[in-house]
Parts: structure tokens; C-alpha cells; sequence
């Protein structure tokens, strides 16, 4: 059923209308998107049960439409919706079939807001036609909140065009006084600092490498303190369970080889256990994407401990209508780094970098990378037999002075944009 915004026509008989469907019959709204087309000799009428032009009465009321067949005497009933037609003025024709055509692929007109939305495609002409020949509808025929509308959205076109013009020029006047390789060196120390805000605080101007990343800055007191329980299993492991782990793989490879070197010294053995339990920890916190509240790491892991891995290494995110800890791709990144500070205070600030990147599912890129933020020299070495890629292994050391900071190379290899 329909109703014309602008009156009632004289001969309604000799309308023809042609209803368009959303395209996307799978989404619970836009299948049930209508547009309703008509064409007299001098306008084009549009109507749409969407959008802010929509009657309200077809959601406050439910309509039927009876189709009565006088041979039986017995009427059908139906679904009808109505369809509040407004003119759209057009060149007639060609034109006009393509605003429909337009309108049908997803461009929506609102005359109360003069607004168009048109789609790009074949039809992208055309549409802008009717845009143009729209607004001089409104000059002439429209209201005042309409014609305040449509001279807002004039001048913030204008408006656009000038601050585009003046960012260019601006943009030009900082290439010529700066030059090139100025700004691709400051657009490389940007990317070194974004980075440095994932990394373990650092003390460039140290005197010791121990000094460099403290570890009070990886482990407080009381922390340290709280792994004192969960780390005896690891500083009194035998031979025999440090095999049966292996064969489990309950440790990553970085804390096995490291058990097989525990001091003898009791304070020193246990100073050292419990940097393994925390590292290896680390590590298997690593491997989650979407973390759990409670007990993230296990039931055997301290509180305290538990929520500094989750304050300090897990991304907030709204999923499903609930808050979620994700372990985004920049939060495994900040693990890492950390993991490589620890490891080196474990191995006396030189540390093998590929066995941590087999523990942590990195490719060799991204670890060197996150090395290299770190200050550290990295090296070829032979790693130890058994292990993979035994004989290409690089080794991460820290060591005074501390090396110039560059960006990663897989950030400052851009492709050009043309």
C-alpha cells in the first residue's frame, strides 16, 4: 500500500512500480529492506521501509491486504506494509532508472536532512546528477531547515577542500626544510619508541649490563618472595624427573638445558629455580589468546603473581557482551622482552635467542628484532646437539656501552605506495 507525500494523483491506475530487495538476504535487518519505485511523465517517487523517513505506523500496527477472487467468493489475505512515496527529482528516463538502480545497490536519500548517499559503481554519474538536480530543488521549493541543511553541507565541503590544500602546502613547506632522510630518520625513531613502550624499563646510563634491566624491574620483592613455594620442585628435580618432564613437555627446552646447571650453592640454587619457574611461566602464558580470570596459569601459581601476569601483559577487549584479557600480538611482544631480560640475568647477560624463539613460536625476525630494541649484540653461535637448528643458533649479549637504537628492519622496509 502507498501514500504520495505531495498529494493524491489524478490517474493512480497508470502507475507501474517495481520493488528492489537487499541484496543480503542472510543479515536478520537488511533482508527485509524494501525500496519501492514509481515513474509518472514529469516525477519519480521513491519509498523505503528503512532509514529515518520510515512510517512509524507499520510499527505500531500491522497491515493485510485482501484479494477477494469474485468466482469463489473467497478472499486472501496478505502482509502489506506502507510505502509513504516521496518525489525525487530527476532528468526523466535513463536518469531517473538510475537512481533507482542506485538506490536498489544501497544509496539512500534523505530530503529532510539533505543528505545523499550514493554508491560508487557505473551508476556513479548519474547518481550525482540527481544530487545536483536535488539541491536546486531545495533552493527553490524546499524549507528553511532544509536550506540550512544543505548550505551546512556546502560549506563544510568547501571547507574540507581548504584544509586539504593547506595540509599539503604545509606538508611540502616541512619537505623542503627538513629534507627527506630528516624525516625518515625521525619516522624511524618513532617506531623505535613505539616499541620501547613494550620493553622492560632501561638505564642507558648504567655502569654494570646488570644495572641496564634491573631485576627488581621484572620481579618486586614480594613477588620474588611468593615464588619461593612453586620454585623448591625445580631447585630439588633429579635427573630422573628432569627426563620425564622432557618427555612431556611439561618445561620449555630454555628451562630444561638451564636445570642441568644449577648451582650447588642452596641460596644461589634457589635464586636461579625460581627465575626458571617464572620464565617458563612466562612462556606458557604466552601460548593463550584469550586468558581466564581466574587461575590463568594454574591452580598451583600465586596470586600475586597470577594478577601481575594479567594487569601487565593482556589487552582488555568487549567480546560477546563481556569484558575479555586478550594476548595480542603486541602484548606477546612485551612477554618476549621481558622473557629476554630475565634469561639474560640467568646466563650472566648472554643468552641463546633461538632456543627462546622455538619456546615461544616466533619466527627468527621478530625475536631478533625485539633484541635488537633491547640494546643487544646479537651473534652466530653453535647451539647446543639435540636441539633444532643446532648449528645456526644466534646468541643475544649485553654489554657496555650500549649499541645505537635503530628501528627493526621489518618496520623500516615500507613498500611504496603509488
Amino acid at each position: 500500500a502507498v501514500r504520495f507525500a505531495n498529494g493524491r494523483l489524478e490517474r493512480p491506475e497508470s502507475l507501474r512500480f517495481t520493488v528492489y530487495q537487499n541484496r543480503d538476504s542472510a543479515h536478520p535487518r537488511k533482508r527485509h529492506r524494501r525500496i519501492l519505485v514509481s515513474e509518472t511523465e514529469r516525477l519519480c517517487y521513491v519509498g523505503h521501509n528503512f532509514g529515518s523517513q520510515v512510517m512509524k505506523c507499520n510499527s505500531l500496527c500491522r497491515y493485510f491486504v485482501g484479494v477477494l477472487d469474485k468466482s469463489s467468493g473467497q478472499m486472501d489475505v496478505y502482509n502489506a506494509e506502507i510505502f509513504n512515496m516521496q518525489p525525487l527529482l530527476s532528468g526523466g528516463g535513463a536518469g531517473s532508472h538510475s537512481c533507482w538502480a542506485a538506490l536498489s545497490l544501497g544509496g539512500r536519500v534523505c530530503g529532510r536532512s539533505s543528505r545523499v548517499c550514493v554508491p560508487r559503481g557505473a551508476q556513479g554519474v548519474q547518481s550525482v546528477l540527481c544530487l545536483v538536480q536535488m539541491d536546486l530543488c531545495i533552493e527553490a521549493f524546499g524549507t528553511s531547515k532544509q536550506k540550512r541543511a544543505l548550505s551546512s553541507r556546502r560549506m563544510n565541503a568547501v571547507g574540507s577542500d581548504i584544509v586539504s590544500t593547506a595540509v599539503t602546502k604545509a606538508a611540502a613547506n616541512v619537505i623542503d626544510a627538513k629534507g627527506v632522510t630528516a624525516l625518515m630518520q625521525d619516522v624511524a625513531q618513532d617506531d623505535v619508541q613505539n616499541i620501547s613502550a613494550f620493553l622492560p624499563p632501561c638505564h642507558e646510563d648504567a655502569d654494570r649490563p646488570e644495572h641496564v634491566y634491573k631485576f627488581e624491574d621484572i620481579l618486586s620483592p614480594a613477588e620474588y618472595e611468593a615464588l619461593r613455594v612453586p620454585a623448591a620442585t625445580l631447585a630439588s628435580i633429579t635427573t630422573e624427573e628432569m627426563a620425564k618432564r622432557a618427555e612431556e613437555r611439561s618445561l620449555c627446552s630454555f628451562v630444561l638445558e638451564e636445570l642441568k646447571f644449577l648451582p650447588t650453592d642452596e641460596r644461589s640454587r634457589d635464586h636461579k629455580a625460581r627465575c626458571l619457574w617464572f620464565l617458563d611461566t612466562l612462556i606458557k602464558f604466552s601460548q593463550q589468546k584469550v586468558v581466564k580470570k581466574k587461575h590463568p596459569v594454574g591452580p598451583d601459581c600465586p596470586h600475586i603473581i597470577s594478577k601481575k601476569l594479567v594487569k601487565n601483559f593482556t589487552s582488555l577487549t568487549y567480546n560477546n557482551g563481556s569484558i575479555q584479557n586478550l594476548i595480542s600480538a603486541s602484548m606477546k611482544a612485551k612477554i618476549t622482552a621481558y622473557i629476554i631480560a630475565l634469561a639474560l640475568h640467568i646466563n650472566n647477560f648472554q643468552t641463546d635467542l633461538t632456543v627462546l624463539q622455538n619456546d615461544l613460536k616466533l619466527s627468527e625476525s621478530r625475536i631478533l628484532d625485539i633484541a635488537k630494541a633491547l640494546r643487544l649484540r646479537v651473534s652466530k653461535a653453535k647451539g647446543v646437539p639435540g636441539l633444532e637448528n643446532d648449528q645456526n643458533h644466534k646468541l643475544g649479549t649485553l654489554s657496555l656501552p650500549l649499541p645505537t637504537q635503530k628501528a627493526p628492519e621489518g618496520q623500516r622496509k615500507r613498500k611504496k605506495i603509488n
